[in-house]
Order: C-alpha cells, then structure tokens, then sequence
C-alpha cells in the first residue's frame, strides 16, 4: 500500500483570482461566493500570491479614495457575521478604482506539492500554525488541505 500524499487529500474545487482584477471586483467575488480569500493567479495561471478580507480592508484604510462614506447592507457580512458586525464595516464602501489584486496581494504564499506525502503535509501545517495549505503542480493551484481534510482521515481510519 502506498503511503498517502497531498493530492489524495486534497479538496480540487479551488476559487482563485486573477493579478489584474480590480479591487472592487475582488470584494465582489468573496462576498458571492462566502469566502473569506483567495490565491492569486498570473495570467499564464501560475500561483503568485493569495489576497484576502485583511488586504482589502488595509487598503481601504489607506486610501481614501476607494472609500464612500455610506452605510454597508448586511448582506454585504453575508457568512461572516461570527468575525464581524455592521459597525466594524459601518462607512466602507468600495468605490470604482484602478486599483489591482495585484497591488494589494501578499505575495508569501503557504503551499506544497500535491505528491507530498501527507505526513510531511501534516508536519508543515502544525509547525507553521496553519490551517490551510495550497496544493500546486507546476506553480499551478490543483487544489487545497484543510485541518478539517486531515482531521478527516482521522475519523476514516477509526
């Protein structure tokens, strides 16, 4: 029996995002699809990074005039009312800017190969306090390992 590696793990269905979206459109595609972030892509797709929440919101403190001083609908904290309340996104509003994921992306990006065996997996992941790793093949993202992926094989093998 071979041991398991990373891609028999991993969960295939990643959403990504391009360099060249713009901010705005980035907002638009967490906020539809309920997450809370994203690996960034060139476009040749190769991995170059991952934006999230974070980014926005540090950009958005940074520059002004991205932001419209109105109140945020709450279906705007549509899946993320546990992590925060309408005050804390009270007055931001992305306005229509030029600004790029690129721009705002942090280009460290937490990854593995997908024929990683799984115990090596496992061991990046506690000693980077990690909870999610991506999986690449080529610099491109196949896929991505959750400790709820590893906590499953757990509960598979008892």
């Amino acid at each position: 029996m071979r041991a398991l590696t990373a891609r028999d793990v991993m969960n295939p269905e990643v959403l990504a995002v391009r360099d060249d979206q713009t901010v705005a459109d980035l907002a638009d595609f967490l906020v539809d699809n309920e997450i809370s972030g994203a690996p960034v892509e060139d476009a040749e797709g190769q991995l170059i990074g991952v934006v999230s929440l974070t980014d926005v919101a540090r950009v958005l403190g940074g520059h002004d005039q991205a932001v419209i001083d109105h109140p945020q609908p709450e279906y705007y904290l549509r899946g993320w009312e546990d992590r925060f309340n309408p005050e804390d996104v009270a007055g931001l509003r992305i306005a229509e800017s030029d600004l790029t994921v690129g721009e705002i992306m942090t280009p460290q990006v937490f990854a593995v190969e997908d024929e990683m065996p799984i115990s090596k997996v496992a061991e990046k992941m506690i000693h980077g306090h990690l909870h999610r790793l991506l999986v690449t093949r080529d610099r491109k993202v196949v896929g991505i390992i959750s400790t709820s992926d590893l906590l499953g094989l757990l509960v598979e093998d008892a």
